[in-house]
C-alpha cells in the first residue's frame, strides 16, 4: 500500500531496455484534472504492447517515470472538477476503456473513435495502470462486467475488443464459416476462438505446444495444428480439401502471414492486428488480386464494440482466460512469461 496520501507504489521505467528497466518505486499519486477520474487500480492485464513500449522505438515518446499497462479494473477513487454530474460515484467498481481519443473529430463523433488521428493507448504514449492509482478521462470509465473478479475484469478489455473488431466488424464473419486462428494461446487468440464460437463458426487453431492446443479445443476449436511440428499450410489444405478458409485471424506477421495467404479461399479475408514475429513479409500479389483475397488491417475497436463485448462477458457468453496473476512488483517476471510465449490467456498484475 502507499505510505502516505500523496504517494503510491508503482512499477516504472526510466529508459528503454529489457525486463531489468522495470523498477518498483514510490512515486507521486496522480491527481485528477478537470474531466478526469482517478481509479484505485485493483488489477492490470499485460499485452505485447507493454513489451514493445519497454523495448523502445521511434513511435514512443515517453514522459519519465513511465507506467505501462492498458487494461485496468478497479474502483473509482476520486472525481475531478466537472465530473460530478456524469453519473459516476466514488466507490463504484469499473473497468477502463484502454483507447484515448480527442472526442470531437469526425471519427470520434461518428462512433469510430479508434480512427481518431489522436488515438493512443493507456501505457503507450501516456501513463498506464502499473501503479496503485491511474487517472483517465471520465469518458473512458466503462461498466464493470457482472460479478467477475478484478483480474478477470482487467483481462476482458483490449484483447476482446480487438478480436471483436477483427472478426465481426472487419471480417464480417457469418455462421458456418471456417476461421483459422493463429496464436491460439495468446490473449487475442483466446478471445477470437470464443467470438467465432459465439457466431457459430468452425475454428482451426494453431499454437506452438500440444498443451495450448488441448486448451484451445476445450474453448471450442474444432481442429488444432501445432505449427512447430506440423506444416499448417498442408494441414489446412487437407482439412478443407484444398479450398482454404473463409477468414484468417492473423497477428503474427513474418512468414506466418505469407503462408496464410495460401490457405485463404478465393474471395476470403485475412485480418491482422499485429506482427509479433516480423513486420515485412514477402507477398506475392498475384494471390491477392487473382484470387480476390482481402487483407484488412485492424487496431483496437470503437467504444461501442467494447460495450458489446462487456455485455457478452457479463452474460457469461465470452469468458476471460487467465494464465497467471502476479503481484505488481513482479512485473519483470510477468514480462518474461509473455516473451517466452508461455502463457495461455492473460497474465495479470495486482497492485
Amino acid at each position: 500500500m502507499a505510505t502516505n496520501e500523496t504517494s503510491m507504489k508503482a512499477v516504472v521505467l526510466r529508459e528503454h531496455g529489457g525486463g531489468e528497466v522495470l523498477s518498483y518505486e514510490e512515486i507521486d499519486k496522480p491527481e485528477p484534472a478537470t474531466g478526469d477520474v482517478r481509479v484505485r487500480v485493483k488489477a492490470v492485464a499485460l499485452n505485447h504492447l507493454d513489451l514493445w513500449v519497454r523495448r523502445g522505438g521511434p513511435a514512443f515518446h515517453l514522459e519519465y517515470p513511465h507506467r505501462l499497462g492498458a487494461e485496468i479494473s478497479g474502483i473509482i477513487d476520486a472525481l475531478g472538477p466537472g465530473v460530478e454530474q456524469k453519473g459516476l460515484k466514488v466507490g463504484d467498481r469499473c473497468v477502463v476503456n484502454p483507447g484515448l481519443s480527442c472526442g470531437v473529430c469526425k471519427a470520434c463523433l461518428s462512433g469510430r473513435d479508434n480512427l481518431c488521428r489522436h488515438y493512443r493507448l493507456l501505457g503507450e504514449n501516456t501513463q498506464g495502470g502499473y501503479g496503485e492509482y491511474a487517472v483517465v478521462p471520465y469518458q473512458n470509465i466503462a461498466p464493470y462486467p457482472g460479478e467477475l473478479s478484478f483480474p478477470e475484469a482487467a483481462a476482458s478489455l483490449l484483447t476482446f475488443m480487438t478480436a471483436w473488431q477483427m472478426l465481426v466488424t472487419k471480417a464480417r464473419i457469418e455462421p458456418g464459416q471456417l476461421i483459422l486462428v493463429h496464436g491460439a494461446g495468446s490473449g487475442v487468440g483466446v478471445a477470437a476462438i470464443q467470438i467465432a464460437q459465439l457466431f457459430r463458426c468452425t475454428v482451426i487453431a494453431t499454437a506452438g505446444t500440444d498443451e495450448k492446443l488441448t486448451k484451445a479445443k476445450a474453448l471450442g476449436a474444432a481442429h488444432t495444428i501445432n505449427y512447430k511440428s506440423q506444416d499448417f499450410v498442408k494441414e489446412v489444405r487437407a482439412l478443407t480439401n484444398k479450398a482454404g478458409v473463409d477468414v484468417v485471424f492473423e497477428h503474427v506477421g513474418g512468414e506466418t502471414f505469407q503462408k496464410s495467404i495460401k490457405v485463404t479461399r478465393n474471395g476470403g479475408r485475412i485480418v491482422t492486428c499485429g506482427a509479433t514475429s516480423g513486420f515485412t513479409p514477402e507477398i506475392d500479389l498475384r494471390h491477392i488480386f487473382f484470387r480476390q483475397v482481402e487483407i484488412l488491417g485492424s487496431t483496437m475497436s470503437s467504444k461501442g464494440d467494447l460495450l458489446r463485448c462487456l455485455e457478452h462477458i457479463s452474460r457469461g457468453e465470452l469468458k476471460p482466460i487467465i494464465h497467471q496473476v502476479l503481484p505488481l512488483e513482479q512485473a519483470a517476471k510477468a514480462h518474461g512469461i509473455l516473451e517466452r510465449r508461455e502463457a495461455f490467456g492473460k497474465v495479470v498484475l495486482e497492485p
